[in-house]
Formats: C-alpha cells, sequence, structure tokens
C-alpha cells in the first residue's frame, strides 16, 4: 500500500515545501490520523516515510553539559568546557530543595522532539551519602508562550510512567525508563513564542547529579490550528464515594492521546472492575463506555507487569490491603477525538472481601475506596480548561495505613531467635529502616519472635514486610502458638521486597508475638536464610468497623485472610 500520496495530498503546498509534514506528528488533525491510525507495520512505515522528505527548521539542544565561567564555576552562558581536564565530565546539576531549576527556555515558534534526564536514585550513594530526592518529589513543568499555568505538570516520575517514587523501567513508543533510570519521551510539543521547561525541587535532599538533553527544533512559523500538548496530574487519596474518578475535563478541540492510572488498594481482592466513561463535546451520557479496567488497559482478566509500545504495567506487586499498581495506555492508533471538549473519567469499582459487604457476600461489583493518581495526556488548540493542578510532595506520597509498625532489628537478642547468626543490613531499595537478616544453622533450630502490643481492638490486617533473595528459606508463621496459613517462602531468583500478608482480625488488646519457624528451603534455593524489615498492623477500611462482621469472632478458632 502506497500510504505517502494520501498524506502528501492533505499537506498545504507551502507545509509540504517546507518539510514541516516530516518532524511534527500532529500538525493538523487530518495529518495526525494517518499517522496515528496506521498499526503495526504501518505506523513504523509511516514515520520512517516522513524522513525521507526535506525537513524544515534547525536543530537545537539544551543541556547540562558543563559550561565553565570566568569564576570556573558554571555559567549557562558559557561554552561547554572541551579540555582534558575532569571538569570537562561535570555535565550535570544539582538541585537543592524549594529550588526550581530551568532546564529549557527558548524563544519559538519550535517543537520539543525528545526529552532525557537521568539522576540518582533516593537511596544513600558514595556520591550523596544521605541519599536524595525521588522522583515523586521532582515536579517538572512546561510553560509554553509565556502562559501563567503549565501545560505540562506532573510529578517527573509519573509523567515517565513511573509512580510511587518508585523506578521501574517502560519500553514504549512515546515514553522509554531504560533499565529504570534513563527517563526518555518522544511527545512532540510545539510553541509558538516561547517554552520554559523546569524543574522544581519539592522534597527535602538534593536532587543530585541531573543530567538532561532536550532536543527541539526551532521554525520559522506555526500553522494556526496546531494543538499544543498538554499533560496533568491529579489524585484522589481515597477516591470520592459516588463520583468516578475524573482523569480530565476541558473545553477546546484536540484529541486525548495517553493515561497513566496509579492505584493503591485500601481493601483485599481485586479493585479493576471500573468502566472507563468517556463524554464527548459535552453530552450528558458518556458514549464510549468500557468494560473494566484492566480491558481499558488493553489486558484481560486482571493486571500482571508487562510492557508493550501502547500499553503496559510497570509497577505491580500483589493485591490486597497496600498493593500496588500503575499502567500506562498511549492512545497512539486511536486518539480519542474532540471537537468542543471531553471529560474522561473511570469508575472504582471491583471485588469485595466479604467482611466489607453489607450482606458478608465477596461480590464483583462494589464501590472502593482506593487511592488513585493518574496523569492524563491530550493534545489541544487553544488553552485548556482543566482545573486541576498538583498538589504538594508531602501531599502527593501516600500516607501511611499502618497503626503500629515494630521493626525486627530491635529483636536481634538471643532470646529472640534460635540458633545461627542475626544482623541489621540496610536496603535501602526496598525498605525505610535496617532489615533483620537471620541465617538459621539448621532448619528445625531456626526461628526468630517479633512481639507487639495491641492498645485497641478493631479491625486491622497482620503482615510481614520483608525481602525474598536466591539464598532464603521457607518459613512457618504462627500468632501467640496458633498457626497462620501457609509456610512462606522468602526465596527468589532475585533480591526483591515482598509483604507477606498473614491475617484478618479483631485482636483484643494485649501482648502479642509473631513468630516465624524455618521449615527448610525451597529446591531452587542456596540457603536458610530470613530478611525482616518489620511487622506491622494495617488498618481496614472504616466501613469495616461500622459492619463489624468478624468484631466477635475468635482469630484462635479460624485464622481469616481475606
Amino acid at each position: 500500500m502506497n500510504s505517502r500520496r494520501p498524506l502528501d495530498a492533505k499537506c498545504d503546498t507551502s507545509l509540504r515545501n517546507r518539510g514541516y509534514c516530516g518532524i511534527f506528528l500532529v500538525r493538523r488533525f487530518s495529518i495526525g490520523l494517518a499517522l496515528f491510525l496506521a498499526p503495526g507495520a504501518l505506523f513504523a512505515q509511516a514515520l520512517l516515510d516522513g524522513l525521507a522528505k526535506p525537513l524544515q527548521g534547525r536543530s537545537m539542544r539544551a543541556t547540562s553539559a558543563f559550561r565553565k565561567g570566568a569564576d570556573g564555576q558554571y555559567d549557562p552562558k558559557a561554552d561547554p568546557l572541551m579540555d582534558d581536564t575532569v571538569m570537562s565530565n561535570w555535565d550535570r546539576a544539582t538541585v537543592k530543595p524549594g529550588e526550581t531549576y530551568t532546564v529549557l527556555d527558548a524563544e519559538g515558534p519550535g517543537v520539543i522532539t525528545h526529552i532525557w534526564f537521568t539522576f540518582l536514585g533516593p537511596e544513600p550513594h558514595q556520591w550523596a551519602p544521605d541519599g536524595s530526592a525521588n522522583h515523586q518529589e521532582m515536579l517538572l513543568r512546561i510553560y509554553y508562550d509565556g502562559q501563567e499555568k503549565p501545560g505540562v505538570e506532573a510529578p517527573l516520575g509519573d509523567f515517565f510512567a513511573n509512580a510511587f517514587g518508585k523506578r521501574s523501567e517502560v519500553i514504549s513508543l512515546p515514553v522509554v525508563v531504560e533499565d529504570a533510570d534513563s527517563y526518555n519521551c518522544f511527545w512532540r510539543m510545539p510553541f509558538r513564542k516561547s517554552l520554559r521547561l523546569e524543574i522544581v525541587n519539592q522534597g527535602d535532599k538534593d536532587v543530585n547529579k541531573l543530567y538532561y538533553n532536550v532536543d527541539w527544533i526551532k521554525l520559522d512559523a506555526l500553522p494556526e490550528d496546531t494543538p499544543y500538548f498538554y499533560a496533568q496530574y491529579r489524585q484522589e487519596y481515597p477516591v470520592k464515594h459516588g463520583q468516578d474518578y475524573v482523569l480530565l475535563d476541558t473545553k477546546g478541540k484536540g484529541h486525548y492521546v495517553g493515561t497513566l492510572l496509579s492505584v493503591r488498594m485500601r481493601s483485599p481482592a481485586w479493585f479493576g472492575e471500573g468502566d472507563e466513561k468517556i463524554y464527548i463535546d459535552g453530552e450528558a451520557k458518556p458514549s464510549i463506555w468500557g468494560t473494566g479496567t484492566e480491558d481499558y488497559f488493553l489486558s484481560a482478566w486482571g493486571l500482571k507487569k508487562c510492557k508493550t509500545p501502547y500499553f503496559g504495567v510497570p509497577y505491580f506487586d500483589q493485591r490486597g490491603v497496600g498493593g500496588l499498581t500503575s499502567s500506562y495506555r498511549w492512545h497512539l492508533c486511536d486518539p480519542i477525538v474532540f471537537n468542543t471538549g471531553i471529560k474522561v473519567t473511570i469508575e472504582h469499582f471491583g471485588w469485595m472481601s466479604e467482611d466489607e459487604n453489607p450482606n458478608y457476600k465477596a461480590m464483583s461489583w462494589n464501590e472502593r475506596e482506593d487511592d488513585f493518581s493518574s496523569v492524563a495526556y491530550w493534545y489541544q488548540t487553544g488553552v485548556p480548561t482543566f482545573t486541576a493542578r498538583a498538589p504538594g510532595a508531602k501531599e502527593r506520597k501516600l500516607p501511611s495505613l499502618d497503626r503500629t509498625i515494630v521493626y525486627a532489628q530491635d529483636f536481634r537478642d538471643a532470646k529472640h531467635h534460635g540458633s545461627g547468626t542475626v544482623r541489621a543490613q540496610a536496603m535501602p531499595q526496598f525498605h525505610d529502616e535496617r532489615q533483620l537478616t537471620y541465617k538459621p544453622e539448621a532448619a528445625g533450630e531456626g526461628w526468630i519472635e517479633i512481639p507487639f502490643k495491641v492498645e485497641k481492638k478493631e479491625p486491622l490486617r497482620l503482615l510481614v514486610k520483608g525481602t525474598r533473595a536466591p539464598d532464603f528459606g521457607r518459613y512457618q508463621a504462627s500468632l501467640n502458638g496458633v498457626k497462620l496459613g501457609r509456610p512462606l517462602d522468602f526465596y527468589a531468583a532475585e533480591v526483591e521486597g515482598k509483604e507477606f500478608f498473614l491475617m484478618d482480625f479483631w485482636p483484643e488488646p494485649g501482648d502479642y508475638a509473631l513468630r516465624l519457624d524455618c521449615l527448610g528451603k525451597n529446591v531452587r534455593s542456596e540457603g536458610l536464610g530470613l530478611g525482616v524489615e518489620s511487622v506491622r498492623l494495617r488498618e481496614r477500611r472504616p466501613r469495616v468497623e461500622k459492619m463489624g462482621h468478624d468484631k466477635d469472632k475468635d482469630w484462635r478458632v479460624k485464622p481469616l485472610l481475606y
């Protein structure tokens, strides 16, 4: 199929002569449609075909390359240092807490074609012994044409499909985070008069070793109907009862091109039965109505980690109270077109455990009260009317659900473990505090015991926050001598953090002791080890206490885990 002739036929002659279609995929809807709707190989072919046409403009770049001023310090107006001293390799910036760092301040017209960032992660490092700000605390803002409100406003991590302040690999067409530490995007971002791209450090620690390249093309002019690229973060902790979660609500003309949705579950079971409901051009009832959350993200029968050009799940740990899931969906081949406005929403319905259901039934259609955050991505002519703004970094951090946290490292004395060795080990990529790492001499002799106190009778979830590793073993949990569920397998082929859910119960006030007995090892494991950061009592939703289904049940007789 010859896809070039129809595309050329829809370009203005003046634009074709300037080669404008080759560099800007969303010049006008007819051009964008020709490229966006080409599936699979045709989409890639359309991109390659554009490279074989004359291109107008001049390529530019904003970079963190070190520029030495007269005083020997960094001077953004100086030329990059190009000598044989080590200073020539100091191609990075530091952003102090509360500071705003301008990455690009350009005069238009022009279009950004590529953005790349990297910086140190939040864990302590030899170059940053006290750690660094995480990417949820770094706010990315892009201002067009001197406007007061940013056209792009999102935590830097979330903008690159990395939610919760956690680093995850993303391999997609518009966004690539290789090895979870190189942040790339290829969204086209046109501007007429000016563009300012900045990073605000809203954390309590420095952004350390910030490297960046921003590639853009300076143009002579932009067509009058050129849409701008927009992205906006918002959140609800938890979602509002009786109201669908709103991703975007704006008036104007444009097309919706992407969603990042991040969910922390506050209830057991599966959250993702809610449908997307999209209202086009002011309609009272949504004409676009989906069939379930995982269906909107182009998966089926739930969500699991995956990465594809158009959709993926960069982060997923497990279902349950406190479980985290983050998913992206890029509408590259299927942009959602609107002429006078669009409202993009999603329901927050899903499965519910018996003790959260009025009729004490596990059902698939219940309104849940999970924590949602999102980034909406879209193109629009003119200025959006969406009023959402990103809250500060402290408000963006998910509030703790844990009523009680007892750190295992505080119980390394001999009376709290069997034969073997114990030590406190820092695992900053997984835990806030050092974990207790235990290596028993033999399976039958290995155990640890962690005491805790309950002050009030209320519905809680008991769990162990720990680590799985190639040389860890299998352990049986018990509470005050009562066996809890099946053995816990602490083996994994690669080291990873893990929360082990043990029981949902209404404990009476008093003293308790959680014990883990070594049963042996997974057949693939290299040892009998154990890594425990803490024992936690996690809150259940207020309706569990209000309904009180299990209030008078004796957990010792029949331990329950929903």
